[in-house]
């Protein structure tokens, strides 16, 4: 994991990327929803 960390965002896959933008979209998403104090 720590691997991940140090490699450059450049040698990153198009893959990569895309999860990395959706594992924040949700993250962001389930906070937003757990502030509000809506029940998912």
């Amino acid at each position: 994991m720590t691997n991940a960390l140090i490699t450059p965002v450049a040698a990153l896959s198009g893959a990569d990327i895309l999860g990395i933008v959706v594992s924040f979209a949700v993250c962001v998403y389930l906070v937003y929803a757990l502030l509000r104090g809506e029940n998912l």
